[in-house]
């Protein structure tokens, strides 16, 4: 009786070490999949990133020759408009100093 017990011990624990073995190896792989799937998504990620920002910064430079060639336009633009700015501010002053000219006759 002692012989057939003591067997089944030894075939439960060689069973449990296989399948400890088994899960060990299986949960291994996965991880090791994961992590290459992982890399490898991050490396296509960044492959695509980095040709984002190749064709923004080749757009940039064809614009910025363009800007370059317009920039003299762009200056005397701000020119214009600072000037327009004095102007209306002139305009601005003239009408509370008319407007309380009125008030005063008023």
């Amino acid at each position: 009786m002692s012989k057939p017990s003591v067997h089944s011990f030894f075939v439960g624990r060689a069973l449990a070490e296989g399948l400890y073995e088994q899960i060990e190896n299986i949960l291994s792989n996965g991880l090791s999949e994961l992590g290459k799937f992982d890399a490898e998504q991050r490396e296509k990620l960044r492959d695509f990133t980095n040709q984002v920002i190749q064709k923004a910064d080749s757009e940039a430079e064809k614009q910025g020759i363009n800007q370059m060639a317009d920039n003299s336009g762009f200056g005397s633009e701000s020119v214009d408009l600072q000037e327009t700015i004095d102007d209306l501010r002139a305009e601005i002053a003239q009408m509370r100093s008319e407007l309380q000219r009125y008030r005063n006759q008023a």
